[in-house]
């Protein structure tokens, strides 16, 4: 298979993945901000932390209000990881490799981006907000479920599977990693409110139903650190997109050094004494789990795809 090609699978994949993340998230903090008390509320800078755009966010908005911050996530194309643009990004890469995916691919990836073109405003309305996000979110499962069903299991899908999951990986440490400091805090009077809090970390990555399904106890921080992390059975826990990346790559030439990688990152996060890690020590355990993935990001570009840079770069 040619290098562009590859690449240009495994980033159509994770674009699909960014686009429905993102959306999600942005849903799940409208919920959250209504369910918790005037002044003890999070807001919604928090998203542009877990989003990683606190400088291009800051460039474009004098501050971090709800108008500013679901404009910016959802439809603004002066960020690359806006719904919008991840979905321009996807398109673009679709229309590379359209003799290689399904024929329908590039036409509900098209689709989609021109909905979410097209209702934008009333998508960043908060009467409109709800029904825009789900189509989006839904729109994107679609996609993700057609590509698994009618598209070979081959050489070309394995990079499809390696880019969904690191997405994957990547937003489930991320919402831990600032959702817990940014609204699990310790004082006294948000202790009525953790129980709401922890469930917008699970519901973030549309985990809620299935942890209390395995747990059967309620939502408190160890089990679903717990299960986030290290369980093997829930496709967004990172454990389980660590060994579908690891699957994928057994198929794959050359993969001796990512093998390495993947290897190491799943002991690191199957050992970690989860019960003893305070606040800090979590931090700076899921910085070493990012690394970790921005490692073997980097060896998977190195073996696999070419050097130039893609030609789909900015969103139109």
């Amino acid at each position: 298979m040619l290098s562009r090609v590859a690449e240009s699978i495994y980033w159509l994949a994770r674009y699909i993945e960014r686009a429905e993340n993102t959306a999600r998230i942005v849903m799940v903090n409208a919920n959250l901000v209504l369910d918790t008390p005037k002044g003890m509320s999070p807001g919604w800078r928090p998203l542009i932390t877990l989003t990683g755009s606190e400088d291009l966010f800051d460039k474009i908005y004098p501050e971090s209000s709800e108008r500013n911050v679901v404009k910016f996530l959802t439809g603004d194309t002066k960020n690359p990881g806006s719904t919008l643009s991840s979905l321009w990004f996807a398109r673009e890469n679709a229309r590379i490799v359209r003799d290689v995916v399904p024929r329908e691919t590039w036409e509900y990836i098209n689709d989609l981006h021109i909905f979410a073109k097209g209702n934008l405003q009333s998508g960043l309305t908060q009467r409109g907000r709800y029904d825009y996000l789900k189509r989006i979110i839904a729109g994107a499962q679609q996609i993700t479920g057609m590509l698994s069903g009618t598209m070979s299991h081959n050489a070309a899908y394995d990079f499809l599977r390696i880019g969904r999951n690191l997405e994957r990986a990547e937003m489930t440490i991320r919402i831990i990693d600032v959702r817990t400091a940014s609204l699990l805090s310790n004082k006294a009077e948000l202790k009525p409110f953790e129980n709401i809090q922890w469930m917008s970390v699970l519901k973030s990555l549309s985990a809620y139903q299935m942890y209390r399904r395995q747990s059967q106890t309620r939502v408190r921080r160890l089990p679903v650190l717990k299960f986030l992390l290290q369980t093997r059975d829930f496709p967004r826990a990172f454990y389980h997109c660590l060994c579908e990346v690891e699957t994928a790559l057994q198929h794959l030439p050359r993969n001796d050094k990512a093998m390495d990688i993947l290897a190491a990152a799943k002991e690191k996060v199957l050992q970690a004494d989860l019960d003893q890690l305070e606040q800090q020590a979590l931090h700076v355990f899921i910085d070493e789990l990012e690394l970790a993935l921005a490692d073997l990001a980097a060896q998977l570009n190195s073996s696999y795809f070419v050097v130039e840079p893609s030609p789909v770069k900015q969103a139109a």
